[in-house]
């Protein structure tokens, strides 16, 4: 089967991925990850862990990173529809300090490919939502960073509608600006 489509974004290092999906009168078939089709397309990553969480509308998880341990990250949504932000945290990048947002959905079965020395973070715009990601590197409980997600010298168009209740969690209700957490 094989054979995905890569698009590259405005940041360096960011990808969004379609893989082939095939449709019958069953449903659907689709590799959702293959090494030998990720190698011929250029991307080089050893994953070594999955991890999967569900929430619902208005949660907002972000925006996060490791610090001594960073990893790259290729994430997905197999129910419901999120908005999913990478913002680059390369000191020296000329892009330092940007983000790129994209709408990935069970859906449209996009998936994001988020490099080392990112911020990562997404809010979910449907009822419910299923959100899986494969890792480079092993969570380091203690080895976490984030800043604040809405703040203004970021400024992440979050695709917030008049009635949607962002949720969050406690550790982000606290984070520090991205100034304060990069300098």
């Amino acid at each position: 089967m094989g054979k995905i489509e890569v698009q590259t974004c405005e940041i360096e290092g960011l990808k969004v991925i379609t893989p082939r999906v095939i449709y019958d009168n069953r449903g659907y078939f689709s590799e959702t990850y293959n090494q030998r089709d990720m190698e011929e397309a250029g991307i080089h990553i050893d994953f070594v862990q999955d991890n999967q969480s569900a929430s619902v509308r208005g949660v907002l998880r972000g925006l996060h990173f490791q610090k001594e341990h960073p990893q790259d990250k290729l994430v997905r949504v197999i129910s419901g529809e999120v908005f999913d932000v990478a913002v680059d945290i390369r000191k020296g990048s000329p892009t330092f300090g940007k983000w790129y947002g994209v709408k990935l959905s069970a859906a449209n079965k996009k998936q994001f490919l988020i490099p080392k020395n990112f911020a990562h973070g997404f809010l979910v715009l449907s009822d419910f939502a299923e959100f899986v990601y494969k890792c480079s590197d092993f969570y380091h409980p203690g080895d976490e960073g984030g800043f604040m997600y809405n703040d203004p010298d970021i400024g992440v168009e979050w695709p917030l509608s008049e009635d949607m209740k962002v949720t969050l969690s406690e550790r982000d209700t606290k984070w520090a600006s991205f100034k304060d957490t990069f300098t």
